[in-house]
């Protein structure tokens, strides 16, 4: 079977770079909060994926089906709507905490906040934590 490749990969665009030209300022400003709060649960040096999520570690992945790849560990995109968090390789397991978290909607392995006024930033660090836990017992992580 033919590898195909994952379409999202890191680049060479700097996290400062692209968070410093986030807008608006508010955006911007939840943006440089959420990379603190990243650096500081991860202990990791961010890595731009594609052309706008910020990435922090990474894992390998190999499906039954052969496909395999490479993708970040945990991090998020200031989007216009919302900030999308991701956790993978998702959040079916953490329901207690995102119960905890405040307003929010989710996706598979996103969780989309609108502001970060809006969830309890500690309730967000700990699920950082929780999802890189379980993802570490699925496949080994890296930092970056």
């Amino acid at each position: 079977m033919a590898k195909s490749e994952n379409k999202t990969k890191p680049t060479e665009v700097t996290p400062d770079a692209f968070i410093a030209a986030v807008e608006p300022e508010r955006k911007r400003e939840e943006a440089q909060a959420l990379d603190r709060l990243f650096r500081r649960v991860t202990g990791w040096t961010p890595v731009m994926w594609g052309p706008s999520i910020i990435g922090y570690g990474s894992y390998h992945y190999k499906y039954a089906t052969g496909r395999e790849g490479d993708f970040l560990a945990t991090g998020f995109s200031p989007r216009k709507a919302n900030h999308s968090i991701y956790i993978m390789p998702g959040y079916a397991e953490f329901g207690p905490i995102l119960d905890r978290l405040g307003k929010h909607s989710m996706g598979k392995s996103c969780l989309y906040i609108k502001k970060l006024a809006d969830v309890d930033l500690d309730v967000l660090a700990e699920l950082i934590e929780a999802g890189l836990k379980d993802l570490g017992a699925k496949h080994p992580v890296k930092a970056s």
